[in-house]
């Protein structure tokens, strides 16, 4: 019987192989990751923020169509962590939230221009960088951090590398624990998507969305990738367990929500 080489070779020497492989996937990035004055300026960011929520709790708000059943008007006082095209849904929240964080290229490259005028601070993966203008002043740019797509992670120290696991929703929750928060509320990570097909696969839009929270979030003629759920798992059963380590948590709060890697939470008990 033909043996697979997963069956054969020890755990061990597969994830030894499997750090090697991504290693050597990173080395023409890793210079500029590293050196490039941005990033450089992003690690000084980055050192500053440490703990700087010590002991708090945060809502990372995602862009699912439960939103729309979320009273947001609740954590205007709140620490709070928007993604991606949040900002369609600041004018009726009455505020914007107080980080910003976006990883998918697609995104980055067609709404950099939007994301770039936003107020908050704002996180953003480094091999996206290219998509805004080289003359920005070190004081403009947004905090770049070093993500990848292999080698499954969770960072605790988020100025090295960090694994994407899939979703802007993991680099966030690696970014809450860095700066310190106890305790994570997630709520709109809806966890469930209408249009269905090949994982990371790259489609355009052919018209409203309803896949988030708002229609013209990913409208028609906007080309975005379709979910890879399996591998956001991974990622957030990382989280969790890196969190229950340091007696921190993640809770999931999200209005029917098809998420069961974090305990669940009623969303309005955080405000009685």
């Amino acid at each position: 019987m033909k043996q697979s080489i997963k069956s054969v070779l020890p755990i061990s020497m597969l994830q030894f192989a499997r750090n090697t492989y991504d290693a050597v996937r990173r080395i023409p990035e890793f210079p500029s990751a590293y050196f490039h004055p941005w990033r450089r300026e992003s690690i000084r960011r980055l050192a500053e923020l440490r703990n700087i929520h010590k002991g708090k709790r945060a809502f990372i708000i995602g862009n699912g169509p439960s939103l729309r059943q979320t009273d947001l008007t609740k954590l205007k006082n709140e620490i709070t962590f928007g993604m991606n095209r949040i900002y369609l849904i600041f004018p009726g929240m009455g505020f914007h939230t107080t980080y910003f964080s976006a990883t998918n290229d697609l995104v980055i490259e067609q709404f950099h221009e939007d994301i770039l005028a936003l107020p908050m601070p704002k996180f953003l993966a480094w091999h996206s960088h290219h998509h805004f203008s080289p003359d920005l002043q070190l004081a403009n740019i947004p905090t770049f951090l070093y993500t990848s797509y292999t080698g499954p992670r969770f960072s605790s120290d988020i100025r090295g590398r960090v694994w994407e696991g899939a979703t802007v929703t993991n680099m966030t929750l690696q970014l809450a624990f860095h700066m310190g928060i106890e305790q994570v509320i997630l709520i709109g990570v809806d966890h469930n998507f209408k249009s269905k097909g090949e994982a990371n696969k790259t489609v355009v839009s052919q018209g409203d969305d309803p896949n988030h929270v708002s229609p013209n979030y990913f409208g028609k003629g906007i080309r975005w990738q379709l979910p890879d759920l399996d591998t956001s798992e991974i990622g957030y059963a990382l989280a969790r367990d890196a969190y229950q380590k340091t007696g921190r948590e993640v809770l999931d709060a999200t209005i029917g929500g098809k998420l069961t890697i974090f305990p669940k939470a009623d969303y309005n008990s955080f405000f009685k």
